[in-house]
């Protein structure tokens, strides 16, 4: 148990430290920081980010967030790059050289190298005073009083700095260019997340049967109908418009109501005003409706036009919910 305890102490003051550290970043953002975002943004070329060890990691994570959010990006190794990769960097490319420290001899030889391209070069650095810092057009200060590490050794609060300080400029990156959910999907095609954001009612329904009876159809047919299409309802129409609806739960009402349902017709036991969806919304945007309204079930309904049934199963199935 105090074993237990110990763990728990450890891993919260880790929390705290690199908390703090993430707090005390907003005060250092200066005009450094924007004129870096509109290097950037007004640039014709993509970002290459380079960094060695941890902060090498870092970079591609933030390679990754930059692509997604429709900022092209590419990584560069700084190691791989003073042996052959610096032919990564094209005449219009911005470069993002990550460091702790800034006076690696990676760094060293690297930066004199981008340098000579003239490209923009950005120094993501903790320590004002370094060689990177020196070299840079623009600095992001990721400066950290000390690492979460006990010994103050391992890169852990400096990198967590890095990667927020990432973050911050893909999101002003991403609003300088009015990028929208839209394009979020355009580039996440694939997974819940790009289904949220690009599946359509339409895209779901076009599978699934179309229940649909007549306001005169004897109960009977109506279970059938119902059972047949394996959504739980079915459309109750009359002159070709949908007037109400038959669920899984009107039939049990019935069943409880009524001890003879001979001659009973879909009509007598139809819910009126059943709840609809266009077949060009989101079908996140149909999950919340059922969501809201406690229901499995929406009818489509295209301008005045049965389109279909759209159900939660389906919505599970597609992985929305």
């Amino acid at each position: 148990m105090s074993n237990n305890k110990a763990i728990l102490a450890a891993a919260k003051k880790t929390i705290e430290t690199e908390s703090n550290a993430i707090a005390h970043l907003s005060s250092l953002l200066d005009d450094q920081f924007a004129n870096a975002v509109n290097c950037i943004y007004e640039s014709e070329g993509r970002v290459v980010i380079t960094g060695i060890g941890k902060s090498a990691i870092i970079a591609s994570k933030i390679v990754a967030t930059l692509n997604s959010t429709g900022t092209p990006a590419i990584f560069m190794h700084a190691a791989d790059a003073i042996h052959g990769d610096l032919g990564t960097i094209q005449e219009n490319d911005v470069v993002i050289c990550i460091s702790k420290s800034g006076n690696t001899p990676e760094i060293k030889m690297l930066v004199p190298l981008i340098k000579q391209g003239n490209n923009k070069l950005i120094g993501m650095c903790g320590n004002l005073e370094s060689f990177l810092v020196q070299k840079a057009d623009f600095i992001l200060n990721t400066y950290v009083e000390k690492e979460a590490c006990p010994n103050n050794l391992a890169p852990t609060t400096s990198t967590t700095a890095q990667l927020v300080i990432g973050d911050a400029l893909a999101i002003c990156l991403l609003e300088l260019r009015g990028f929208s959910s839209q394009d979020f999907a355009k580039y996440h095609p694939g997974g819940t997340l790009g289904k949220k954001l690009y599946l359509r009612v339409s895209d779901i329904s076009g599978n699934n049967f179309k229940p649909q009876v007549d306001a005169d159809t004897d109960v009977k047919q109506v279970i059938i109908e119902i059972s047949k299409s394996m959504l739980g309802v079915t459309a109750v129409m009359k002159n070709s418009k949908v007037i109400g609806i038959v669920t899984d739960g009107d039939i049990r009402r019935m069943l409880n109501k009524y001890d003879n349902i001979n001659g009973l017709k879909a009509k007598d036991i139809m819910t009126l005003n059943p709840k609809t969806i266009s077949p060009d919304v989101l079908a996140v945007k149909a999950l919340k409706m059922m969501q809201s309204n406690g229901i499995s079930q929406l009818l489509v309904i295209d301008g005045e036009k049965y389109s279909g049934v759209v159900h939660l199963h389906n919505l599970i199935n597609e992985g929305i919910l």
